[in-house]
C-alpha cells in the first residue's frame, strides 16, 4: 500500500512538473492605424496607432459571423502583455485551458496611452488628446473591426479593462455571448478611488520639473505616482507578511519604485489616470443584455465590498451575477485580478451560461 501511494504522489508530481514546464502559446502582435480618430472631446488625432497581440484563429459560424472571438482588455497603466504571464496564459490559453489558444481567437489589445499604443510620451507630450474610457472602447470595437471580428464569444478585462467590459455591454449589447468584469465596480470613480488618482494627477501638474508636459526629465513627482500604485494594488495582510519592519518596507518599496520609474512616463501616467473621468455605466446597466459575471476580491482596497455598489448595482443587470472572492492565501488584493486560479472556476460556470444555442 505505501509503494501504490508513493507511485501516485510520484505521478501527480511528474504531471505538475510537466504542466509547469508546458510552454506559453505565442501571440502574435501587430499595429492597427486609425486615420482621423475623433475623441469625444471633439480633438481629432490624424493617426491613432493601436497595438494588439493575438492567439490562436478566428473561425466563424454558417452565417459567415465571428463565433471564437475573446477580447481581454487590460488595468490602468498595464497593456494585453500582462496576460502572457504563467498566471494567467498559463492557466487559460494552454491545451485544455478554459480558453484554449486551439479554439479560441483571442485579441489583448493596448488601449490608448498604453503599451505600444499612440500615448504622450510617443512625442506630443501634452498636446495629445484628452482620451477617456469611452473613446478606449471606441478604439477597441475598430481594432476588432480591423481584425475581422465582428461578435465576440467573450468580452472580459481587469481593473480598467473591467470598467471596459461594463461600457461593451452597454454600447454594443448584441456583440457579445457573455462579459466578465474583473476588479471593478459599475459606478463612477468616486470617494477614495478618484481621491488617490487626484493625489497622482495633483503631484505631476504642481511639479515645477513638469513645465506643462514639457519636462527635460521626468518630474520628481512621477516617484510619488509610483509609490501611490504600489499602496493600492495589493492587501495589507500580504505587505504585512513581506514587510514586518520598517527596513524591510523600506526596501521592497524603493525596489518596487525604482523597477516602475524605468519605463514610466509622467505625462502618460497622468493621462492614463485622468481617463476615468468619463467612466459612469450606472444609467444604463438595464441595456446589458449577454450573460455577465461580475468578480471581485474581498481585499480589493481599490474596489472594497464594504460600499456594497456591486451587490447593489447588479440587481439591474437582466443576466447579471456577482461575485466577491473571500481573503484567501491565493488573494492579493487588487492584483487579485489576473490571478486567473482564483476565478476561472467562475470563467468557466460563464462560459457554460452562455453557450450559444
Amino acid at each position: 500500500m505505501i509503494r501504490i501511494v508513493l507511485l501516485i504522489l510520484c505521478q501527480l508530481f511528474t504531471m505538475d512538473l510537466s504542466l509547469a514546464q508546458t510552454p506559453l502559446p505565442q501571440a502574435v502582435e501587430g499595429d492597427v492605424v486609425l486615420r482621423n480618430f475623433r475623441f469625444r472631446s471633439a480633438a481629432v488625432l490624424p493617426e491613432l496607432r493601436l497595438h494588439y497581440r493575438t492567439l490562436g484563429r478566428l473561425e466563424r459560424d454558417a452565417n459567415g459571423r465571428a463565433r471564437n472571438a475573446v477580447l481581454i482588455m487590460h488595468g490602468t497603466g498595464g497593456s494585453g502583455a500582462q496576460f502572457m504571464r504563467a498566471e494567467f496564459a498559463g492557466e487559460l490559453f494552454g491545451a485544455g485551458g478554459l480558453l484554449d489558444a486551439s479554439k479560441y481567437f483571442i485579441v489583448l489589445p493596448d488601449g490608448i496611452g498604453h503599451g505600444k499604443s499612440s500615448k504622450p510620451s510617443d512625442g506630443l507630450r501634452a498636446k495629445f488628446p484628452g482620451y477617456g474610457y469611452l473613446d478606449m472602447v471606441e478604439a477597441q470595437y475598430r481594432l476588432l473591426e480591423q481584425l475581422g471580428v465582428d461578435h465576440l464569444r467573450l468580452a472580459m478585462g481587469t481593473s480598467m479593462g473591467g470598467m471596459h467590459s461594463w461600457l461593451w455591454g452597454e454600447l454594443h449589447p448584441q456583440f457579445m455571448d457573455a462579459l466578465m468584469p474583473l476588479a471593478s465596480l459599475p459606478s463612477q470613480i468616486s470617494g477614495r478611488n478618484r481621491v488617490w488618482r487626484r493625489v497622482v494627477i495633483d503631484a505631476i501638474r504642481n511639479d515645477p520639473q513638469w513645465r506643462q508636459g514639457n519636462y527635460r526629465e521626468q518630474p520628481a513627482a512621477l516617484k510619488t505616482a509610483e509609490q501611490m500604485l504600489f499602496l493600492m494594488g495589493s492587501n495589507p495582510i500580504l505587505r504585512q507578511q513581506k514587510m514586518p519592519t520598517v527596513q524591510q518596507s523600506d526596501a521592497v518599496l524603493d525596489a518596487y519604485v525604482a523597477e516602475a520609474l524605468q519605463a514610466a512616463d509622467a505625462n502618460d501616467v497622468m493621462y492614463q489616470l485622468a481617463a476615468s473621468q468619463d467612466y459612469d455605466p450606472a444609467p444604463a446597466l438595464e441595456k446589458i443584455r449577454a450573460p455577465l459575471f461580475a468578480v471581485n476580491s474581498a481585499d480589493d482596497l481599490i474596489n472594497p465590498p464594504e460600499l456594497g455598489i456591486l451587490e447593489r448595482e447588479i440587481e439591474r443587470v437582466p443576466n447579471g451575477k456577482a461575485v466577491v472572492v473571500p481573503l484567501g492565501p491565493d488573494t492579493a488584493g487588487h492584483g487579485t485580478h489576473t490571478l486567473a486560479k482564483v476565478w476561472k472556476s467562475y470563467l468557466e460556470e460563464l462560459l457554460q451560461a452562455s453557450e450559444p444555442r
